[in-house]
């Protein structure tokens, strides 16, 4: 087994606030090495996930004297969940991210994400590059900005394999996964693996949420009891709307970057780079990881967990650790 996982209320981390805007709020678990810090790791969660979802991430990047701050993503448990899609795109959420970073250290960072928050962290080296010294995501390669303004009809036309998200960014799946504890709970579970008593899951990537088995789902092999009563209880505080709001910005996203293309040709990231894919992941193979190396100028390490989930930083933690000590070291050339 990997190194013991953060549990909720876990006493090897800080619980800090901070403000980032007038009404906007983000909680981040701070956890410090014993010692001076060799550097600092920043870990961006994706959806549905909370910040605990790098649990077992934490522990092995404190054994290496690392500083590790991990947010819960606008949207989520205990930070600020504004209602509008436009509070949600890669550019105001990256200045977020920005923000904490230079809260929590005065030199470049390690950016890690995983999901949506890989797809940040792309985003948080593009726009906020003097900040970070090393990228490396996990399910999520790099996806550059637009020519044209893009619809989510249109982005689901091109890759039907997210065909989900057009459900998550209406209004159905919010109101399904969030009539009542027991489908919240059920929602939670099946995003992680859980299936009815016959076998069926609440969720595929062709349809989104199937709402009349989300009660009937009430446990994931990839959580215990505690930790999914722990992610009930932060998804109960705000509701759902905000963290489906991330899948309501493909066109603001879009718009918002355009003017990023003008430096676009022949764009490459000047910090290191990883990408690891998992073998099993229904809506990101790991065939996404073909020419990610066009946008790297320092070098791009493409890693693929076979067997692995979606949710391969728990379900093949020693794997997903393994990679990441490989890539901190060598980006702090250890």
């Amino acid at each position: 087994m990997a190194m013991n996982p953060l549990v909720p209320n876990d006493p090897r981390v800080e619980h800090k606030y901070t403000t980032i805007e007038d009404d906007i709020t983000y909680h981040y678990m701070l956890a410090k090495p014993e010692g001076k810090a060799a550097a600092t790791v920043i870990l961006l969660h994706g959806w549905p996930d909370l910040g605990l979802g790098w649990r077992f991430q934490v522990p092995k990047l404190l054994s290496l004297g690392l500083q590790v701050a991990i947010p819960d993503m606008l949207g989520y448990g205990r930070t600020s969940s504004p209602s509008s899609p436009l509070e949600y795109s890669m550019k105001k959420t990256s200045a977020h991210i920005a923000h904490i970073i230079r809260e929590v250290t005065s030199e470049p960072v390690i950016l890690g994400g995983h999901d949506w928050g890989a797809f940040l962290a792309w985003r948080t080296a593009m726009y906020h590059p003097s900040l970070i010294c090393g990228v490396f995501t996990f399910c999520v390669p790099f996806f550059p900005p637009r020519p044209t303004v893009i619809t989510l009809e249109q982005f689901v036309e091109e890759l039907p394999d997210f065909r989900y998200q057009l459900q998550l960014a209406s209004p159905t799946a919010e109101t399904l996964a969030g009539r009542s504890e027991a489908t919240l709970r059920g929602f939670l579970s099946s995003m992680f693996g859980g299936v009815t008593s016959d076998e069926l899951p609440g969720f595929e990537v062709s349809i989104g949420l199937i709402g009349e088995r989300l009660d009937k789902i009430t446990s994931t092999p990839l959580m215990s009891t505690e930790i999914l009563d722990h992610y009930v209880q932060e998804y109960s505080r705000n509701g759902l709307h905000g963290l489906m709001n991330w899948y309501r910005t493909m066109s603001i996203n879009s718009e918002e970057e355009l003017p990023l293309l003008a430096n676009m040709s022949g764009f490459k990231f000047q910090m290191p780079g990883m990408i690891v894919m998992a073998g099993e992941d229904p809506a990101l193979p790991p065939v996404m990881l073909d020419g990610q190396e066009m946008f790297f100028a320092s070098g791009l390490k493409k890693e693929i967990i076979p067997g692995a989930s979606h949710w391969a930083l728990i379900h093949f933690p020693e794997e997903s650790n393994k990679y990441i000590e490989e890539f901190v070291k060598d980006v702090l050339g250890k």
